[in-house]
């Protein structure tokens, strides 16, 4: 359970649920489902909206939000399957990240055969540095996003391992749920059940999350791309395991968090994290971000103790992170005392 603290006793102007009533009510925060706000491990501000919303692309027809609600977090999924890793990896039940990805895979021994796919690393996968083909441009709603072929395919992990080589691994960043489908089936080999199973017993439930939903596709194999459903309450509280530490090991969130491959705007992926911008002048707003498809964030301050989660609904559209950008610049980073 969450403990409840005070705006002004966590470091906030006092008027800050006024300021984000404000935004909401203006319309500067288009589509927006749900905020949570947590500092120094304490609930400090949580509104919920009402809107249209999907589990996936199935209609839920128009949702009243409340601290219960399960909602999609899209791709912030991958970021949950990292730390699912990190504790995997502890536990010494997966490869490191050095390892060849497709030694964990024998019954692909063809593609392994190939010296181009035998180079790809567990890492390789981490960083979405594979250098395979794969378009996630078009809506998420048909096979001609790369993604929902993958979901709809008879063996998701071949589907991923034999796209074209275009490019040498490692070398650049480039958007890939094939990525995290590859490591997702890495923790579940390697634990020896189903990833939903270990991520409730080795996650969520250590952490008091006890109400999750986790999609699966065609073949039966939830999604470790983009399928996870979570009320904003708890994934700020996985957010906040994250700064403290807790259940996740701090040496693997270490590395999970280290900067390795520009992506855009002047961030960087670490292992299934974007991390950064990088502002020497003001290194308290160092950041990690866990970004989905619609809105969905999970932001993280660690020099300011600062998680917010927040949940909307701009699916496939423009302007998908205006209500999460609004909230943090508007509302959240002006209100905290200097």
């Amino acid at each position: 359970m969450w403990q409840r603290i005070d705006p002004g006793a966590a470091g906030f102007a006092p008027d800050l649920a006024e300021r984000l009533d404000a935004l909401i009510e203006e319309g500067r925060a288009p589509g927006l489902h749900g905020v949570v706000v947590a500092r120094h491990g304490r609930l400090v501000l949580e509104r919920y909206g009402r809107g249209e919303d999907y589990a996936w692309n199935t209609p839920l027809g128009l949702v009243d939000f409340g601290p219960e609600t399960r909602h999609d977090i899209r791709s912030v999924t991958k970021s949950v399957v990292g730390l699912l890793y990190g504790v995997a990896l502890a536990a010494g039940l997966v490869p490191e990240p050095g390892e060849p990805i497709l030694r964990h895979f024998p019954e692909h021994a063809d593609l392994a055969a190939d010296p181009g796919r035998a180079a790809l690393t567990v890492e390789h996968a981490m960083t979405m540095t594979l250098g395979l083909e794969w378009d996630e441009s078009a809506p998420y709603t048909g096979p001609e996003n790369s993604e929902i072929a993958m979901e709809m395919a008879e063996d998701r992990y071949r589907f991923v391992l034999e796209c074209p080589i275009v490019e040498e691994p490692g070398k650049r960043w480039s958007y890939s749920g094939g990525a995290a489908a590859l490591v997702g089936g890495l923790i579940a080999r390697g634990v020896g059940r189903p990833l939903e199973e270990f991520a409730r017993d080795a996650l969520f439930a250590p952490l008091g999350i006890t109400s999750f939903e986790w999609m699966a596709g065609e073949d039966g194999v939830v999604s470790a791309a983009s399928g996870l459903r979570l009320a904003p309450r708890d994934l700020a509280r996985i957010g906040q395991a994250v700064l403290d530490a807790e259940v996740i090991p701090a040496s693997w969130i270490a590395d999970m968090l280290r900067p390795r491959v520009p992506t855009w705007d002047g961030f960087s992926y670490g292992y299934l994290w974007h991390v950064g911008p990088e502002r020497p002048e003001e290194p308290s707003f160092r950041r990690a971000m866990a970004v989905g498809n619609g809105g969905q964030r999970l932001f993280l301050f660690p020099d300011l103790d600062l998680v917010v989660a927040v949940t909307a609904g701009v699916y496939n559209g423009d302007g998908q992170d205006a209500a999460a950008r609004a909230v943090l610049d508007e509302v959240l980073l002006p209100a905290l005392a200097s």
